[in-house]
């Protein structure tokens, strides 16, 4: 089975990479991995340039294209809207089209952002869209241009929440650095989702295309958290170990105590119970993961605690 993956070098890229299986209901996988920027053993891709994104699939013809590479600076897609567009959303198109032609299939990787927060219990993947800001729009219209050109049971949508890592950039690795330099820090703590690690994220990848699974699915981890209470527990699950010798204090403020460029959904939590049947999966709790993850870092560094 030929797999093309987009945005590689990405944390959620890299995970994907890290857990490809060798083979797919016994046909062994054959994964083209494409960057930004190429190099290591990958294909440089510019995803802003949809013409080189339909040549991709023109040339290699996948069986499954992954599009796990996006434009993913929140506040700075309200100054830049063309390029969050032409990444999030003319890109899949393009692939899309390609694919329509070549027979290959689509997993498109989205995001909570759809949604603008207002109703206040968790999103179904049936709901409609509303998102406040240029990059949630981005990746609707990503969503939208895709299964405008695919037919339906050759794409799959999976939306998720607030990815982090071992590795990139993200909330996490953010936190880490700034508990250890700081003696106190607010975290804002009236915006509610889901931390997902990409660990999980990436198994509810891999199991979409092992049973070609077609429709929109909603995957983070389980729980719910206020951005507050995932610093909390980065501090008190970081220093359990070792990452954080004397962590900085984490004091709760509001939305309006941090203005943003753009305007964040105050809830965004995702049902995902319908993925959880559909995939056959159950994923961790989010401070169960989120202790994998530090595990996982810790281990991988031989420094003393910071």
């Amino acid at each position: 089975m030929k797999v093309i993956l987009t945005g590689g070098a990405g944390q959620l890229g890299q995970a994907l990479r890290r857990s490809a299986p060798a083979a797919i209901a016994g046909t062994a996988v054959q994964l083209i991995t494409t960057t930004r920027s190429g190099g290591e053993g990958t294909i440089a891709l510019d995803l802003a340039d949809a013409e080189a994104c339909r040549a991709l699939v023109q040339q290699h013809q996948p069986d499954w294209l992954i599009n796990a590479g996006a434009y993913t600076a929140v506040d700075k897609a309200e100054s830049e809207p063309e390029l969050a567009h032409a990444v999030n959303a003319q890109a899949p198109g393009a692939m899309a089209e390609a694919l329509a032609a070549t027979g290959g299939r689509l997993l498109q990787l989205s995001t909570d952002f759809v949604f603008n927060g207002a109703q206040g219990s968790p999103y179904r993947p049936d709901q409609p869209v509303h998102p406040l800001g240029v990059y949630g729009a981005s990746k609707a219209a990503g969503e939208a241009s895709a299964a405008s050109a695919l037919a339906p049971e050759r794409l799959c949508i999976l939306r998720t929440s607030w990815v982090y890592g071992p590795v990139g950039k993200n909330f996490l690795l953010t936190m880490l650095r700034l508990m250890a330099q700081r003696e106190q820090l607010g975290v804002v703590a009236d915006q509610v989702g889901c931390p997902t690690s990409t660990a999980g994220l990436a198994g509810a990848c891999w199991t979409v295309l092992e049973q070609g699974t077609s429709g929109t699915l909603h995957w983070s981890d389980a729980g719910a958290a206020s951005w507050y209470d995932f610093a909390v527990a980065i501090a008190e699950l970081g220093q359990a170990a070792g990452l954080l010798s004397n962590p900085a204090r984490i004091q709760p403020i509001t939305t309006a105590d941090y203005p943003t460029p753009a305007q964040r959904p105050s809830y965004s939590l995702l049902d995902c119970t319908a993925t959880h049947e559909t995939l056959g999966l159950e994923a961790l709790h989010w401070r169960q993961a989120l202790q994998q993850v530090l595990g996982h870092i810790a281990s991988s560094q031989a420094s003393p605690p910071l």
